[in-house]
């Protein structure tokens, strides 16, 4: 039985605030078009409230992402590396598309920008379980 250290606590707050900036997007997904029905201006109102979490969530994300590299042992592989490199790639474009997706004006640039965020911030999920 591994013991409870500060690698699981690290692990643990990485994989909780990854679960709440995807798992909360797609909650969004589903509820903008309930939301839609009771007020033109509820789906704004959730996604600010929303955003204040998710970006919350984010920085969390980044910040144990940033530490569990620090804490690599500088040994992996040529192919881990490039894995690695992709996802940061993916996280990076998941969060500026998040980001833009809250300022524009564009309904038309806020489909685009949320269906990038989305699709870059499931990449990284998906080469997060990779690594």
């Amino acid at each position: 039985m591994n013991d409870f250290n500060l690698d699981t606590v690290r692990l643990s707050l990485h994989i909780l605030a990854v679960a709440v900036w995807v798992g909360g997007q797609v909650l969004m997904m589903g509820l903008v078009p309930v939301l839609r029905e009771l007020s033109p201006d509820a789906p704004r109102q959730a996604a600010a409230r929303f955003g204040q979490i998710a970006w919350s969530a984010f920085g969390i994300a980044v910040l144990t992402g940033i530490w569990n590299i620090l804490d690599l042992e500088g040994t992996q592989t040529n192919e881990y590396n490039v894995t690695l490199g992709i996802k940061l790639l993916a996280v990076t474009l998941s969060g500026l598309a998040a980001f833009l997706h809250q300022r524009t004006p564009s309904a038309a640039v806020r489909g685009i920008t949320g269906a990038v965020g989305f699709l870059a911030a499931l990449a990284a999920l998906i080469l997060g379980v990779m690594l």
